[in-house]
């Protein structure tokens, strides 16, 4: 009998996954990126028609922000969020400064990530596992999620639930309804 001796090359799954991991996430920066400039724009272009005592205008765009990564759900988003300079906007009208809508500002993660946590907490991941569990599911890159954070986090949901627990129900009236299905 013959030996085959040749041999078979197969690719690794690792690699494919990884490569739709970065498209997708690629996708999803540009689309967010896009998002957040045409916000910007259309906060600039309400007030285009604004101007100080000089003749400049009240409302103009001004460079963007540092770099920051945003912790979501296909691991982090390098986001540049662009900046306005609306200072003097109070003076001129009883406008609020531009707060972005989709980027509010200090955001690390999204709030599906927040939820995620109490989640794999409750299904008996270890404080000490919580890195690794958190990087196989967001990647190497997703930061601000370490034990410490992760006790940080026990320590608030702990007094949130003693609070909850502890609420004055005196001047509630609750109904409800007892149905015993075995009867039918």
């Amino acid at each position: 009998m013959e030996k085959c001796t040749k041999e078979t090359q197969f690719i690794k799954e690792e690699s494919t996954w990884s490569v739709l991991e970065q498209v997708t996430r690629e996708g999803a920066r540009k689309m967010l990126q896009l998002a957040l400039e045409n916000e910007v724009k259309e906060f600039v272009q309400k007030h285009s028609n604004l101007t100080d005592e000089d003749g400049r205008k009240v409302v103009a765009k001004n460079g963007y922000m540092p770099e920051r990564d945003i912790v979501t759900g296909m691991g982090p988003l390098t986001i540049i969020q662009p900046r306005i300079d609306d200072r003097n906007l109070k003076e001129h009208c009883n406008n609020d400064r531009f707060t972005s809508n989709i980027l509010p500002r200090y955001l690390r993660r999204i709030p599906s990530i927040d939820n995620l946590i109490p989640a794999l907490y409750l299904k008996g991941i270890s404080t000490n596992d919580f890195p690794t569990a958190l990087s196989a599911i967001l990647g190497e890159k997703a930061s601000g999620l370490s034990a410490t954070n992760i006790v940080r986090l026990k320590n608030c949901w702990e007094k949130d639930y003693l609070q909850w627990k502890s609420r004055d129900l005196s001047g509630k009236n609750y109904v409800y309804f007892w149905a015993d299905l075995s009867l039918f």
